[in-house]
């Protein structure tokens, strides 16, 4: 079970990796794409800066390669050998995961990039 107080909850819920209470994104939907990458620019409960210095998210770039690797070979074990289709119909389904998801992707991205550098405070939760 996934509860406040993980950095698990953190990162799949977009919420601030210091309190937990307040997503960073200003549009919870990542497929409100001309807004996918706009965040607020600190937690109004806690107060917590989500960008501690300049180009601070350019390092997630990395962590998206990671993930997208991770989409892509969930995508090819289910197409290829779940589903036992051809290498052509597997690496379509490749593409097309990759592509639908590349908001998901950019966003969880983001949210684990932040999380290696701020923990959960549980002093700074609602109670």
């Amino acid at each position: 079970m996934i509860r406040k107080g993980m950095k698990l909850y953190s990162i799949l819920f977009g919420v601030c990796p210091k309190c937990h209470n307040e997503s960073m994104y200003i549009n919870k939907n990542p497929y409100a794409i001309t807004q996918v990458l706009k965040m607020h620019d600190h937690c109004s409960h806690c107060k917590t800066k989500y960008q501690m210095e300049p180009s601070f998210f350019y390092g997630s770039m990395y962590v998206s390669y990671g993930v997208g690797i991770a989409f892509a070979v969930a995508a090819f074990i289910t197409s290829y050998i779940i589903f036992e289709t051809s290498v052509t119909t597997a690496f379509i389904s490749i593409v097309l995961t990759l592509v639908l998801l590349f908001p998901v992707i950019m966003r969880l991205s983001r949210n684990i990039w932040i999380n290696i550098f701020m923990s959960y405070d549980k002093s700074l939760a609602k109670k």
